[in-house]
C-alpha cells in the first residue's frame, strides 16, 4: 500500500516543477520591453546566457516535471528523469556562477535561490530512489 504522504510529496514536487516550467517559459519569451525594465546586471546576465545554458534550463525544468509525473504514475523513470533535471541545473548554474561569475556581478544573494533549486533536485532523486527501494515504483 502506498502511504498518503507519498502522494502528498509527489504532488508538491509536481507543483514545484510546474512553477519551474512556467518560470522558464516566461523567461524564454522575454521581450525587448521586459529586458529594458530589468535591472542592468540582470539584463546583462540574461543577454550573456549562451544557448547551451538556456537549453540546460529547459531540460532541468522539463525533466523535473516529467519526473514528478512519473512519481504520480508510480513509474521507475522518475529517478533517471530527476537525474537529467539535476544535470540541467548543474550546467545552467555552472555557467552562471562559474563561467559568467554571476555572484560577483549580482551579489552573494544571487546564490540563495539556485541553492534551494539544487537541493530540491537532489532531494527528488533521493525520494525516487527511496520509492524504488520500497517497491512503490514499477
Amino acid at each position: 500500500m502506498v502511504p498518503v504522504w507519498y502522494w502528498v510529496v509527489s504532488a508538491i514536487l509536481l507543483v514545484w516543477n510546474a512553477i519551474g516550467c512556467f518560470a522558464c517559459f516566461s523567461e524564454m519569451r522575454t521581450t525587448p520591453d521586459k529586458l529594458a525594465n530589468m535591472p542592468v546586471a540582470q539584463r546583462e546576465a540574461w543577454m550573456a546566457m549562451p544557448a547551451t545554458a538556456k537549453a540546460a534550463y529547459v531540460v532541468a525544468v522539463g525533466a523535473g516535471l516529467l519526473g514528478a509525473i512519473a512519481l504520480l504514475c508510480r513509474c521507475a523513470a522518475a529517478g533517471p528523469l530527476f537525474v537529467a533535471s539535476l544535470v540541467g541545473v548543474i550546467i545552467q548554474f555552472g555557467w552562471f556562477f562559474g563561467v559568467y561569475k554571476g555572484a560577483s556581478k549580482l551579489g552573494a544573494g544571487s546564490l540563495a535561490f539556485p541553492a534551494v533549486i539544487a537541493l530540491v533536485a537532489v532531494a527528488q532523486i533521493a525520494f525516487a530512489c527511496w520509492a524504488k527501494t520500497q517497491g512503490l515504483l514499477g
